[in-house]
């Protein structure tokens, strides 16, 4: 089989990488190992996920999605208090597949696993699949790695880094000094993220936190006895709840993160690999087992296992790319004007890293905004996605060239989506052009995502700039020309399910908004720009405010503000 692109599949990455390679008017092929196309986001069962949750940042295929599942989802995405949206991870794979099935340009091959590249020169020119049964050759111009833990780097032969970077390498804040690296043997067992295999479950009780479940107090039994400290049995079980009290178990709180042997996915024996997965399986299992002890029953098993298709992984391997994005380059005091030249997506994430033992501390990447905390933007450059060593493969997932502390930022689902998209847009710009990425001139990639028909994705920052601005496509497009655009926010649309609230207002600080009726005192937030404009001018008056209320939050969302 020839084909013009090849996406590697398996994660959020590859498929936003193949839908806009296919909708931009080049035939690609995406092969995934397993049936499920969308990633973290419905495969690994991260379906509450982090970042980019305001309106300027809901651009792209991340925020089509968020637009599709608020029509598609009755009960709202307003479901939890670890995310702003919360879906089933089916509801969002029942989307990501429609998607795929309307594109006449991608073909997609499912349950073939990657088993050979060739290359030659520094082009990559073709892969072996297999299925367990037949192989499959593919002969490709041009190829995006999307897979969860970058797999073509070691098939190819192309560098790449994993694990921890000293703080002498680019003097990050938050990297630890090349002496404690080599010392410390925490660096020796804990060499990446700690990955998890999320458990979904079903929730049967009521969220009253006078019910006598909540009350009894009774604690899990090791190693998950510390899990309920500080938050306790009614946060845990609300931090990631799902439409139709379905649950996200992924709980980092002495919880299912699995510490063992962080590097068996990249040692290559199978035997070390399959037993990491098994001790995953088990260690989520019992995590389970143990809050379903603990409620009595209450919480039951969602379907077949209860476990996600596959494991969340928090990290991979990392290209070497023709520029690394480094923790300085996520911080609002450090911005990078260059980067901003050259985005080609935009993330908020605040920065996390998942470790045994004590939250590794990392440089404040946080800000007041809209009556709560908000990460604060950053830019992914174009030259981030591929290096020197093979001129034709992009990298669309967690695999982009990244420092291991600023991963703990770039890893999350929705980003990733829209690096995908970018990737693709890029291997079609170049397949069209006969070019290579690296001779892709970046004002025509950045034109073609503002311009795209179906999903318009933000290269360029502006936190007064929603998704839903009438000037959105001109403003992106003076940023493209260095041109300086003032942005007045404006009205969200209507979206399904809000309702209408009047209230008294008490605007104590930018992170600390109540709403008031009656005896009822309600925590305060906005996703919109133009209601975080306005509401500081209305602190102890009375308005109506349209928008839902999240118990599980909890917190009521402003959509909109009636005169």
């Amino acid at each position: 089989m020839k084909v013009p692109v090849l996406v590697l599949g398996g994660g959020t990455g590859a498929l936003g990488a193949a839908l806009q390679c296919a909708r931009s008017g080049t035939k690609c092929l995406l092969v995934t190992p397993g049936p499920w196309v969308g990633g973290m986001l419905s495969a690994s069962g991260v379906s509450a996920p982090d970042g980019n949750e305001l309106t300027p940042w809901q651009t792209g295929l991340w925020g089509a999605l968020l637009r599709e599942l608020r029509m598609a989802v009755p009960e709202g995405l307003d479901n939890n208090w670890v995310s702003c949206f919360g879906f089933q991870p089916a509801q969002a794979e029942k989307i990501f597949q429609n998607w795929i099935r309307a594109e006449p340009n991608l073909k997609w091959m499912s349950g073939w696993n990657l088993q050979e590249l060739t290359k030659k020169n520094k082009l990559l020119t073709g892969g072996i699949f297999s299925n367990g049964i037949n192989q499959l050759q593919v002969k490709f111009d041009l190829i995006i790695d999307g897979t969860e833990l970058a797999e073509s780097m070691v098939y190819a032969d192309v560098p790449y880094r994993l694990g921890w970077e000293a703080k002498e390498e680019w003097d990050e804040p938050s990297a630890p000094e090349k002496i404690k690296l080599e010392q410390d043997p925490f660096f020796q067992t804990q060499v990446v993220q700690s990955p998890t295999w999320v458990f979904l479950a079903r929730w049967q009780g009521d969220w009253n936190e006078s019910s006598q479940v909540f009350r009894q107090n009774k604690q899990p039994a090791a190693p998950f006895q510390d899990c309920l400290k500080p938050h306790g049995l009614l946060r845990c079980l609300s931090y990631g709840r799902l439409p139709e009290d379905l649950l996200m178990l992924n709980w980092p709180i002495n919880g299912n993160d699995w510490h063992e042997d962080p590097l068996a996915p990249f040692s290559g024996s199978t035997n070390r690999i399959a037993n990491h997965l098994d001790g995953m399986r088990v260690h989520s299992q019992n995590f389970f087992k143990e809050l379903q002890s603990i409620t009595g029953g209450l919480l039951i098993t969602s379907e077949d296992n209860g476990l996600a298709f596959q494991p969340y992984w928090r990290e991979s391997r990392r290209i070497v790319g023709k520029y690394t994005v480094t923790e300085q380059d996520l911080l609002p005091a450090t911005l990078n004007s260059d980067i901003n030249q050259s985005s080609i997506a935009i993330g908020n994430y605040p920065n996390d890293h998942h470790y045994p033992g004590p939250d590794w501390p990392l440089a404040p990447k946080s800000k007041a905004w809209g009556g709560r905390w908000s990460g604060t933007p950053f830019c992914i450059p174009f030259d981030a996605l591929f290096g020197c060593d093979a001129a034709n493969l992009l990298m669309a997932d967690k695999g982009i060239s990244v420092s291991h502390m600023a991963n703990g930022a770039t890893r999350l689902g929705p980003l990733v989506l829209n690096i995908g998209q970018a990737a693709g847009m890029a291997a079609a710009l170049c397949s069209q052009t006969k070019i290579l990425p690296e001779q892709l001139n970046i004002k025509i990639l950045q034109k073609a995502l503002i311009n795209e028909r179906t999903a318009p994705s933000a290269p360029f920052i502006n936190e007064d700039l929603a998704w839903h601005s009438p000037a959105w496509r001109q403003t992106q497009l003076c940023a493209l020309n260095d041109k300086k655009t003032a942005v007045t926010p404006t009205d969200a649309p209507p979206e399904p399910g809000e309702y209408s609230q009047e209230m008294e207002l008490n605007i104590n600080s930018e992170d600390q908004w109540f709403g008031y009726c009656g005896s009822k005192r309600w925590p305060l937030i906005t996703l919109e720009p133009m209601v975080r404009k306005q509401i500081t001018k209305l602190d102890r008056k009375k308005v109506t405010v349209v928008g839902r209320w999240n118990p599980w939050g909890p917190w009521w969302r402003i959509n909109r503000l009636l005169p």
